[in-house]
């Protein structure tokens, strides 16, 4: 598998469609970060980080609002691929749905939101779009 990121974010995707409660993930560090933000930012319910093998895994319990059972995550878009790097200056940090959204980044000082970003005026790759 060459794109991890696309990889988690399907999974991710899948499991909504099929309202699933609980996800499981392969881990890696980066995965570990986006996780983080997303359950930071009230769109995943829980998560945790499980080292049963070697690589580990991301055990991820989906948001679903308690009347309506709709999803706390509307999209999960990719942005920057393996063939097709996007990054972005300090001044040009994108604004997903005029802020309701948030775009995950990976700068020089890790991954952080775009909020994150343009207060710390620091650019780098766009990872992915969430809302």
């Amino acid at each position: 598998m060459t794109d991890t990121i696309a990889d988690y974010l399907t999974r991710v995707r899948n499991a909504i469609k099929a309202n699933h409660r609980i996800v499981e993930i392969p881990s890696s560090n980066l995965k570990k970060e986006i996780t983080k933000i997303l359950f930071e930012k009230g769109y995943i319910l829980n998560y945790k980080f499980e080292n049963t093998t070697a690589q580990g895994s991301i055990k991820i319990a989906l948001k679903y609002h308690p009347v309506s059972k709709q999803s706390a995550i509307k999209n999960l878009t990719r942005i920057s691929t393996p063939g097709l790097r996007k990054y972005t200056g300090a001044q040009k940090v994108p604004r997903v749905l005029n802020g309701l959204g948030i775009a995950v980044l990976s700068t020089s000082k890790g991954i952080m939101t775009d909020k994150e970003a343009r207060t710390q005026k620091i650019g780098g790759e766009v990872l992915c779009y969430v809302y």
